[in-house]
């Protein structure tokens, strides 16, 4: 599989052959599927919580007597059983992570890497950068190189003022070679890489 190789400006500088012992493989979905649940699931805040007894506030005292009244015997006002009380068996917070064998992790990162050179949505640039934090700066640079909706950028080493630029344009996300997923490859419409980060992902997959 061959690559061309753009500038800022969009105008081909080179060609780039990638190893068809990486990239030349079937597209295995099951595996892209498992990573991108694994992703969400380890994304996933938890936060959620509801209040048991003890946190409920109110008394801790006995309504009533226990016997004699006629009534059903309660203990406090905080029970579940009571409009305001406790919730029994409620989410609480807790951690939705599961470990997920790496060989599987990067794996699924080939995979769908493939699948989107396959679909002729990548686009090779010797550079990312732009001289100033400005959004400006950014999406000019983006409508050079013809991207438009959902992008990621990805580099070895983000330039930082890109980084800061990027952030106000709606869908257009960077992210470095180490911290790239399946999901993030397959939530993008157009990728956006540096000759840096595609062999830098091809040794780290074909290894």
């Amino acid at each position: 599989m061959t690559l061309d190789i753009v500038d800022s400006q969009n105008e081909k500088i080179g060609s780039l052959e990638l190893s068809d012992e990486v990239f030349g493989g079937r597209v295995n979905t099951d595996v892209i599927w498992e990573a991108v649940v694994h992703q969400l699931a380890c994304e996933h805040r938890g936060t959620h919580a509801t209040k048991t007894r003890g946190r409920v506030r109110g008394s801790g005292k006995k309504p009533w007597r226990q016997k004699g009244t006629g009534r059903a015997r309660v203990g406090e006002i905080r029970n579940p059983l009571w409009r305001g009380g406790g919730t029994v068996f409620g989410p609480q917070p807790r951690s939705y992570a599961y470990p997920l064998p790496k060989k599987v992790i990067r794996g699924a990162l080939r995979h769908a890497l493939t699948q989107k050179l396959r679909d002729a949505v990548v686009v090779v640039v010797d550079a990312l950068a732009v001289s100033e934090p400005r959004t400006r700066h950014a999406a000019e640079l983006l409508g050079r190189l013809d991207v438009v909706g959902k992008t990621l950028l990805v580099d070895v080493h983000p330039d930082s003022n890109l980084s800061l630029a990027v952030r106000n344009i709606k869908g257009v996300r960077m992210s470095s070679t180490g911290r790239l997923g399946a999901r993030d490859v397959m939530d993008a419409g157009r990728i956006v890489m540096t000759r840096g980060a595609i062999e830098r992902l091809e040794q780290v997959l074909g290894s």
